[in-house]
């Protein structure tokens, strides 16, 4: 038996799930516009903690959204989850968010030939974005890419695009093969579970003390000048 805490700050949505050998238990979420995660984080936790009368003595491991995403949403969840393991002295496990974002669709039922697209914006008309097979396997590396008309033709489709990008990619992206699927727009905890335990169970951890977020391209500060 494992009690695997799985933490999703990557986007606005903070989200925190427990899961117990890989089913979800309860969870905590809120997609705040103001990016709350800093004061809503550690609060989730607790609550989710306490109402399923689990200790933190109690847990097996920590999974953590990896990215790519917001540096900030980014940084607190991986320093969160950090802390907690150095703490318990229990593994951390780091989970594709791409991948996360894409299991929002698991309930579907989606022709085998499928492709899913999940995006992240990443500001203008560029997005974070990967492609899935209807297996929920990639079978294209996650990319920073600028949205063109052109963009995912050679897939075919039909193409299910999930995230928080349908507003702007709406008007570019034409094409009667692709379905923008926009009840799906954030990574949830929820979509972490089965992934966290899957690593678990083949003891897939990463190193507490180095890890480091996916942030896919560099940050800059902002100038002061």
């Amino acid at each position: 038996m494992a009690y695997i805490l799985n933490i999703e700050t990557a986007t606005k949505n903070c989200s925190v799930a427990l899961a117990k050998d890989g089913i979800l238990v309860l969870h905590r979420e809120v997609a705040d516009q103001d990016y709350s995660h800093a004061e809503k984080l550690h609060l989730f936790i607790d609550e989710l903690l306490r109402e399923a009368g689990i200790a933190y003595a109690a847990l097996d491991a920590i999974a953590v959204s990896q990215g790519p995403g917001s540096y900030t949403g980014l940084r607190i969840g991986v320093s969160a989850a950090k802390g907690l393991c150095y703490a318990l002295d229990i593994p951390l496990m780091a989970v594709d968010t791409l991948q996360v974002l894409a299991l929002g669709l698991r309930n579907l039922s989606l022709p085998g030939n499928a492709r899913i697209i999940p995006m992240i914006d990443a500001r203008r008309m560029e997005v974070y974005s990967a492609v899935f097979n209807a297996e929920f396997e990639k079978i294209r590396e996650v990319r920073a890419e600028v949205i063109t008309p052109e963009s995912f033709q050679e897939w075919g489709g039909p193409i299910y695009v999930v995230g928080d990008c349908a507003e702007k990619c709406k008007p570019v992206l034409a094409s009667d093969a692709i379905i923008f699927v926009e009840d799906v727009v954030f990574p949830s905890a929820i979509d972490m579970c089965g992934l966290s335990y899957e690593s678990h169970k083949k003891s897939d951890t990463v190193d507490v003390a180095y890890f480091e977020p996916y942030y896919l391209k560099d940050f800059f500060f902002p100038s002061k000048s």
